[in-house]
């Protein structure tokens, strides 16, 4: 499904900037904060405001188009992957890493209605922990 689809199913209006940013993190797994994903897409729309690019974010989060991943308190990041899985982040390089969380089964799902489900893990990633 390309980005124009996914905004139409949810209701959501498919202007250009909206378009651009989720094309953006679906063409770029890195989990980018508002801030990289202001400088990749300054570059083709120098009017853009970081604002603009907040906002919609922001839009995409709420209608769970994408999912902001806060393994980072002073940096949201942002996934288009919204399948259960898990986040890494490296203590020293800062980078952050899908990994597959297998089938979760819970009990609590039967006593509480569950509206996000978030695995992160914290530690060094192989290049870090083999130079330190």
């Amino acid at each position: 499904m390309n980005a124009v689809e996914m905004l139409q199913k949810k209701g959501i209006r498919p202007s250009i900037i909206r378009i651009m940013v989720l094309e953006y993190l679906l063409s770029h797994r890195t989990h980018p904060t508002v801030e990289e994903v202001y400088e990749a897409l300054l570059l083709k729309a120098p009017t853009i405001s970081k604002t603009s690019i907040y906002n919609t974010l922001h839009l995409l989060a709420q209608n769970d188009i994408i999912l902001e991943i806060t393994i980072d308190p002073a940096k949201v990041r942002y996934d288009a992957d919204t399948s259960l899985h898990g986040h890494f982040k490296c203590d020293d390089c800062l980078g952050v890493w899908d990994f597959a969380v297998g089938q979760v089964q819970t009990s609590l799902s039967k006593e509480f209605d569950i509206k996000t489900k978030e695995i992160y893990f914290t530690g060094l990633c192989d290049k870090c922990k083999n130079v330190n």
